[in-house]
């Protein structure tokens, strides 16, 4: 064999090889972005046997780790891996993806800008490393992954589906709905093979509950992919609560496309729950706690106590759930864990305050728009319930300001909301902003007049709302007075006492018996009013007789004044 074949065998050999790695690091990759995480970690591992300089496997087994939550087996790795190759742009950013977590942000940041300037700004898979740390990192940054996500598809002949996924990724993490459905459409087009990409843009329509277009999305997932096991999972969730068996199918198939594992065997036995069988629900989850202890799924607790729960049993309701919530880890609670626990709360008076914090808990860890109005639109009607006005008040405000959009009733609501937890200041500004939204409507200039009156003390001495039902008065006249008659009445007889009663001005008082009598002119009230307020003052009694005279005659009696006409009015 001469010299330059046996070069040409050496170099597809030695290039075979680099392929085989390549792939097999890909395969771990799927195994990642399957979630099936320990047959991803099982693949690195034996990479890194294999070759302990493969600084891809290095790489994503640390990534692997940190979505195992063990972020100090993913620190050590990362550390051992630049001890020896302190100039590995992925082990760079690797750690500052565990810096990151760690709150150690500038340390982080330092890091990703030196990998990228080691690889000059042309590899794709660096920017790619950079952009996964911010996204998955809570103190992470989505504009900065999204920049060197931009910087990754300006490199020459770029085409790479995993870049357009992350910058998907960045918009979901920045809560813009219609750039992450783009990016993950623009990923479909660099890869129609990619299930992850059509079953994120399933995600996205389902946290606005717009399922319509989430189930197909689920559903075409797996039609590109068949083992694709996380799109199997959201459709056996969103089956499990409408139809049992048919979330059962597609729990079988997700049984079979990922890796065993505790949460299977949880969700196995939820399946006894939504088909209520209660006891053998109970049975199965107390036979886990008892038999794993400390180390059993926290969930039993809770699978637990909504069997009871839904069997009309509180106590034994609240018993499990206050277990599950002592022993579960806080960052693991959901906001349907919060609304769970108010509502049994709620089954125990005296308990209503710590219901309503259960359910602000709820809001605040609901992310989605549409979560957070149901939760709100709950916690103001058990405020409301339980007679708790200011509360109600409270989240009628939150419900408005969150709204995206809002109408007249909306801004009613929530000022009578606050006119009757008696906070007649609040409701007072919110019907003047009622007028100037909507001034040919009457019920602003009603309630702002009522709640300025209720600002007054009992006899309205300080006038206060003396303005605001004059102006209520000619507003109901304006806009229509034969609907708004009652508003007119109202206003005048308010205007008549005021001005009899506290201004001491008969005339104006009589004026306003006139105007009511202009638009109700059999009106007996206003007739009996006007008649007693136009009678002449009673004369006032003589003083002291003088003293006769002597031989005059005596007076027979003495005269009694009569009384102010105006008490007839009282």
């Amino acid at each position: 064999m001469n010299k330059s074949k046996m070069c040409l065998l050496v170099a597809t050999a030695v290039l075979g090889a680099v392929n085989l790695l390549a792939q097999s690091v890909d395969q771990g990759k799927r195994y990642f972005n399957a979630q099936r995480l320990k047959s991803a970690k099982d693949q690195f591992e034996k990479l890194i046997t294999a070759n302990p300089n493969n600084i891809d496997a290095v790489y994503w087994l640390g990534q692997t780790e940190i979505e195992l939550k063990n972020t100090t087996g993913a620190k050590d790795l990362y550390q051992k891996t630049l001890a020896t190759n302190g100039s590995a742009p992925l082990a760079l950013i690797g750690m500052g993806h565990v810096e990151l977590i760690d709150g150690k942000k500038e340390d982080a940041r330092q890091r990703f800008e030196t990998a990228i300037s080691l690889t000059k700004n042309k590899d794709i898979n660096v920017f790619n490393a950079v952009a996964q740390a911010n996204i998955d990192a809570k103190d992470g940054d989505a504009t900065y992954a999204i920049e060197k996500l931009n910087l990754a598809t300006q490199v020459k002949n770029f085409n790479n589906a995993e870049t357009w996924m992350l910058m998907g990724d960045a918009y979901r993490k920045l809560i813009d709905g219609g750039g992450a459905v783009q990016s993950y459409q623009k990923a479909l087009i660099a890869d129609p093979k990619l299930a992850a990409a059509k079953y994120k843009i399933g995600k996205i329509y389902l946290t606005q509950k717009n399922y319509e277009y989430a189930l197909p999305a689920f559903e075409e997932a797996t039609q590109i992919d068949a083992a694709y096991a996380p799109a199997y999972y959201e459709l056996f969730y969103y089956y499990y609560y409408r139809d049992i068996d048919k979330a059962a199918v597609y729990f079988d198939k997700y049984l079979a496309n990922t890796d065993p594992g505790p949460t299977s065997e949880y969700d196995r036995i939820s399946i006894l729950y939504a088909r209520k069988k209660y006891a053998d629900c109970i049975a199965a989850s107390t036979q886990k706690v008892n038999a794993e202890g400390d180390n059993a799924d926290k969930r039993y607790y809770k699978l637990i106590a909504y069997s009871y729960f839904d069997q009309q049993d509180s106590l034994n309701a609240k018993n499990w759930l206050d277990q599950y919530f002592a022993k579960q880890k806080p960052d693991a609670f959901s906001p349907n864990d919060y609304e769970f626990r108010a509502q049994v709360l709620s089954k125990f008076p005296g308990n209503e305050a710590e219901a309503l914090r259960h359910y602000d808990l709820a809001v605040n860890a609901d992310t989605s728009y549409d979560g957070k109005m149901e939760l709100m639109t709950k916690a103001a009607d058990f405020a409301k319930k339980v007679g708790n006005n200011e509360a109600n008040a409270n989240w009628m405000e939150a419900i408005y300001k969150a709204k995206k959009k809002t109408s007249n009733t909306d801004l009613y609501n929530l000022g009578f909301a606050y006119y009757r937890s008696k906070n007649y200041a609040k409701s007072d500004s919110i019907f003047t902003s009622y007028i100037d939204k909507y001034p040919n409507e009457i019920f602003g200039y009603l309630w702002t007049a009522r709640s300025k009156q209720a600002l007054d003390d009992s006899t309205n001495s300080k006038g206060l709302a003396v303005d605001a039902y004059k102006t209520l008065l000619d507003k109901a006249a304006t806009i229509d007075s034969v609907k708004y008659k009652s508003q007119i009445l109202s206003s005048c007889f308010f205007l008549i006492q005021y001005y009899n009663d506290i201004k001491k001005d008969k005339p104006t008082a009589i004026s306003y018996c006139d105007r009511i009598l202009q638009t109700d002119p059999a009106n007996a009230d206003a007739i009996r009013i006007k008649d007693i307020l136009s009678r002449a003052p009673a004369a006032k009694p003589a003083g002291p007789a003088a003293k006769p005279k002597t031989g005059a005659a005596k007076p027979t009696s003495k005269a009694k004044p009569k009384k102010n006409s105006n008490s007839e009015l009282v």
